[in-house]
């Protein structure tokens, strides 16, 4: 059997592309000595939502909200990475709400009638985190003067910094990232806020994988991840450990949605 295998959810910049093959490869290794396949490397000639449904999956990563909206019960939960970045705790992660360093806001309701960047209206970090944060301000009303889809974390970090918005969500880990590895790309931002913690991005698999692979995908990243031989990449990635979590947990990102709603703001605007 062929398989595919992707983890473009967090994979700038070129730092974090060697570190995540370094850590597939251990990951390959130690699934094929339990006699499951696993594709010799990493691939990126997709959409990183592309492989999320693909049949012949072995492993990718998605976010908790596309996860509870589209992908459950069509793929299979494998675990959560936990980070060592700032705004979080464990497998659990908050966005930071940003503004341009000159943005004289102080708190969230300054941010009244700005304009708000948002990556992907499927977004947990960059949009449902930021709906429940700012939902109860709102008032049942359009809290910002207009919102702009990006596309991307650093595309809204970006569009804050060049003055074509004035707020955006940002994923704490893609932050933590490149404040680490490549600070040049949050330059001329700064956190404002800490939204609500909710379940980090998974690993998944294919819905019809078997419960021992999901086993042998589990234990083949922890034991990755453990490795003295993986130390140095692993660091860079600044993963913690893996914790597994299931459906109930995910539900919190859909409680956020229904609180939103139930408050009159079921989108940001």
């Amino acid at each position: 059997m062929t398989t595919v295998a992707s983890l473009m959810m967090y994979d700038q910049p070129v730092r974090i592309q060697s570190a995540n093959d370094a850590l597939w490869i251990a990951v390959r290794d130690r699934l094929r000595a339990k006699g499951f396949a696993a594709p010799d490397v990493l691939d990126r000639s997709g959409e990183y939502h592309s492989y999320w449904l693909l049949p012949d999956l072995a492993l990718a990563q998605t976010c908790g909200y596309p996860y509870v909206s589209e992908l459950k019960g069509k793929v299979r939960l494998v675990a959560t990475p936990a980070f060592s970045y700032p705004g979080g705790k464990g497998a659990k992660r908050a966005s930071f709400i940003v503004v341009r360093e000159d943005n004289p806001a102080q708190s969230l309701v300054d941010l009244r009638g700005q304009r708000a960047a948002i990556n992907d209206w499927l977004s947990n970090s960059g949009m449902n985190l930021l709906r429940i944060s700012v939902a109860p301000l709102a008032g049942g009303k359009p809290f910002f003067s207009d919102v702009v889809v990006t596309g991307g974390h650093l595309a809204s970090i970006a569009a804050v910094r060049e003055g074509r918005a004035d707020v955006a969500a940002i994923d704490s880990i893609t932050w933590g990232l490149h404040a680490r590895h490549a600070p040049d790309k949050i330059a001329g931002v700064r956190i404002l806020a800490e939204t609500p913690m909710g379940p980090g991005l998974p690993y998944i698999t294919r819905s019809d994988a078997s419960d021992e692979e999901v086993v042998a995908l589990r234990d083949a990243i922890s034991d990755a991840l453990s490795d003295p031989a993986l130390k140095d990449a692993v660091d860079v990635l600044g993963i913690s450990g893996i914790e597994f979590l299931d459906d109930t947990d995910y539900a919190e990102l859909e409680r956020f949605r229904d609180e939103a709603l139930r408050l009159g703001y079921p989108k940001v605007a």
